[in-house]
């Protein structure tokens, strides 16, 4: 269920908001820029899409190579 909510903007900022995103998009908009930080199922859905990201874990293991013999696989 969708909640409303009233917010005070500057004029400018309202412009463009209409400029850029569109008349009837502002409020997508807005949610998508807040809900990272405050739901913590986004964050949660960042992780798991990170850790079945393989190009991406390819990316980290470049990145920690770099540190030599300090970066291993063995377990501790």
């Amino acid at each position: 269920m969708q909640k409303k909510l009233t917010i005070t903007i500057s004029p400018d900022v309202y412009d463009g908001l209409q400029r850029v995103v569109g008349r009837g998009n502002i409020s997508q908009f807005i949610e998508g820029l807040v809900r990272p930080h405050v739901t913590w199922a986004s964050l949660e859905d960042g992780y798991r899409q990170l850790a079945e990201d393989r190009d991406d874990a390819s990316s980290w293991r470049e990145w920690s190579d770099q540190f030599g013999s300090e970066v291993t696989d063995e377990p501790w």
